[in-house]
């Protein structure tokens, strides 16, 4: 039986930067189902950093995040960042969705179709009413970052269990026990990072729910369009989110933005879901979609307020959340993985607190 101060399940960005920063104060210990970390929502991001990207409490987080992303430090060689530009795109039906989006953001330029096309030359100006450009959107690196945060949690003394599915979790005299195939774990502190099974994680540890939902999100690598160079073309996206696209190693990666409900598992795409989004695209430009090279899918876990999840649950000694990051997790990682090792080992978070306690399980239970 292996004893710890804190036990974390689940080996995505979440789980292992929360270990990384919690580890220089407090023996931490990783369970991760899979055989390496990352291998679900953190290996199928669409890396992209968009400072403007999601509520205000996700702009917070993206602000403070961003320092880190620019400058990393110890955590790893250079900076995660690298140009990109996004390009948001609206018809006349999507021209209030394209103000509600430029309403509080900043670094934001208005495009007309033609300037608009003058970036991807593919784009079809005549559909275009209005385009917003944030030349500040960037790609990250997120194999760099999961394993600069892997290195400092084991550098820091931590470890990683990988191929280690948790069975059971029971607390008694104060203590968490973690049942696996491959042992028993115990630790005062279990946090809950198991991404699209987050709730059922607490479920089987006798906590309630507090209604988490894993969506899936489709795409399809396509060859690059028409020959063309597409290396320093933006993400494009219809404002409306329903479809985006986004240069990926000379060819380019096209999602139907789907986010559709599903139970957790290792999710695969929809063929229909992803015909219809191809086809939303196509509208939008001049080439064809003739081929699909390969598709995928992974998962996106939203609480009701489209809001992360961080912090102790009230109602269940030692149970700390870490959860619901939607399709922001990759680039709020940095600041979530602060916050969180601050919380579990008593330090002074560094985010105001009016962001701490938006964030924080307690709002859920609540609102229920």
């Amino acid at each position: 039986m292996a004893r710890c101060d804190i036990l974390v399940i689940g080996g995505g960005i979440a789980g292992i930067g929360a270990a990384a920063e919690a580890a220089d104060d407090a023996r931490v210990c990783v369970l991760e189902a899979e055989a390496r970390p990352g291998m679900h929502a953190t290996g199928r991001s669409a890396a992209i950093f968009i400072r403007n990207y999601g509520n205000a409490v996700l702009r917070a987080l993206n602000a403070a995040s961003e320092p880190v992303f620019e400058a990393p430090g110890e955590l790893t060689d250079g900076p995660l960042l690298s140009p990109r530009g996004e390009l948001l795109l609206a018809d006349e039906d999507e021209l209030d969705a394209l103000a509600e989006y430029a309403e509080g953001s900043d670094g934001l330029e208005r495009l007309t179709g033609d300037e608009a096309a003058r970036l991807v030359p593919i784009l079809r100006p005549e559909r275009i009413a209005a385009a917003l450009y944030e030349a500040a959107a960037r790609d990250i690196d997120v194999d760099r970052l999961l394993q600069g945060y892997v290195r400092r949690l084991k550098a820091r003394g931590g470890t990683i269990e990988g191929g280690t599915p948790v069975t059971a979790i029971t607390r008694a005299g104060g203590v968490w026990r973690v049942e696996t195939p491959r042992g028993t774990w115990q630790a005062p502190v279990v946090v809950n990072a198991a991404g699209g099974w987050a709730d059922t994680l607490a479920e089987t540890a006798g906590v309630p729910r507090i209604g988490l939902v894993p969506c899936r999100r489709s795409a399809a690598l396509l060859p690059a369009p028409g020959g063309h160079d597409i290396g320093s073309w933006p993400v494009f996206a219809a404002v409306s989110e329903t479809w985006y696209a986004k240069p990926d190693a000379g060819r380019l990666m096209v999602s139907p933005a789907d986010e559709d409900p599903v139970a957790p598992h290792d999710v695969w795409p929809d063929d229909m879901v992803l015909a219809e989004g191809l086809d939303r695209y196509a509208r939008a430009v001049s080439e064809p979609v003739t081929r699909v090279l390969r598709s995928w899918a992974g998962m996106r876990t939203f609480a009701s307020d489209r809001t992360p999840v961080v912090g102790f649950d009230g109602a269940a000694e030692g149970f700390f959340w870490l959860a619901g990051q939607g399709g922001y997790g990759i680039q709020t990682a940095p600041a979530l993985s602060a916050l969180a090792g601050a919380l579990l080992t008593g330090r002074q978070p560094a985010l105001d607190p009016a962001t701490v306690a938006a964030l924080a399980p307690g709002r859920l239970r609540a609102a229920a």
